[in-house]
């Protein structure tokens, strides 16, 4: 692996670290704004994605897949969820360099807009007790609205990856975190690690590292957040059919956390937790492809895709009980021209 490539990593690694002095607060949840997902193609698959990231969403998935692409590309995907109360918006680009490396840009931001904000006319008082209003009348406690505000969260990710060679590449992610509240702010910056390795004929390992250094987020009340790290290992093997034509690739990703999520988790051991997505995609050629997948928590997932010259349009359904269905479509343009062509 060549020197200037470990110097460039080791560059982030320290930008990542450079603001971790200090006392600090474990958040835990604090960095759940960024699993909202990226590309449908994927969301479909049950975010089973991490081995197998080879678009521009792979800045998100897995930063050592975005290496693979051949030509420039973009993704833009926007979605309302959750009976239309969050918008999410994420776009991405994704730019062969040389003959082995890639560049890649990312932005998502979720939002809530129009929370109802309230107030009480006397805090003083218990909730509902009576008082004397400045017209002499005998009026209770009780809430008004005051107003509304909004929350939103915003990440920009810039990539980094390199393919040693067809079976091996890494990247990294430098991330830099912008958070609101109404009139509070915070700032954060951390990083990822990415690797996608072929041990063994097709079968495909890839381990996303986020927040590896642990990311930092400054509110401006004095409150500093940890958002401590997470390890996605992901699983794949596509299978070429012979008879019925297309391909099959099945996928399995387990994720990591360490934040005490023993409620809201597949199984837990001490303060680890652990999550896994299953997914499956048939692809016919370069024409469609069909998708089914089950997301962390067994929620079920299912997806299609349709290509044509230049675009993939995707689109996901994602099942939840509690807080109503989503739909997605995602769009991916890549600039399949010869003088865009990654250089051999």
């Amino acid at each position: 692996m060549r020197k200037s490539s470990f110097f460039f990593l080791a560059c982030l690694l320290g930008m990542a670290g450079t603001s971790m002095g200090g006392e600090f607060t474990v958040g835990k949840y604090a960095g759940e704004f960024l699993n909202f997902g990226a590309g449908s193609r994927s969301l479909g698959m049950g975010s089973a994605y991490v081995a197998i990231a080879r678009d521009a969403s792979a800045g998100y998935w897995n930063p050592a897949g975005l290496s693979y692409l051949e030509y420039p590309e973009i993704m833009l995907m926007h979605s309302r969820q959750f009976s239309g109360e969050v918008n999410y918006d994420y776009g991405s680009v994704g730019i062969p360099v040389g003959t082995d490396k890639s560049l890649g840009f990312t932005m998502l931001r979720v939002g809530v807009d129009g929370i109802i904000r309230t107030d009480v006319p006397r805090p003083d008082l218990a909730l509902g007790e009576t008082y004397v209003d400045e017209n002499g009348q005998l009026v209770r406690n009780t809430p008004f609205e005051d107003g509304t505000f909004g929350s939103s969260d915003y990440a920009l990710l810039f990539t980094y990856s390199s393919r040693v060679h067809a079976r091996f590449a890494y990247g990294g992610n430098v991330k830099l975190l912008y958070r609101s509240l109404e009139e509070h702010s915070a700032w954060g910056a951390g990083f990822d690690l990415g690797f996608i390795i072929y041990p063994y004929r097709d079968l495909i390992l890839g381990l996303n590292l986020q927040d590896v250094t642990s990311t930092m987020v400054a509110w401006d009340t004095g409150r500093r957040e940890l958002i401590i790290p997470a390890l996605r290992a992901g699983f794949a093997y596509p299978i070429q059919l012979d008879i019925a034509g297309g391909r099959i690739t099945p996928a399995l990703d387990i994720v990591a956390r360490f934040e005490d999520r023993r409620q809201s988790s597949f199984g837990a051991l001490g303060f680890s937790s652990f999550d896994f997505n299953f997914g499956w995609e048939y692809q016919y050629g370069d024409l469609m492809a069909l998708r089914l997948g089950s997301a962390e928590v067994g929620q079920f997932t299912a997806g299609l895709g349709m290509h044509f010259p230049k675009l993939h349009v995707d689109y996901a359904f994602l099942q939840h009980e509690d807080l109503g269905n989503t739909h997605r479509i995602s769009f991916l343009l890549t600039l399949e021209e010869p003088k865009f062509l990654r250089s051999k």
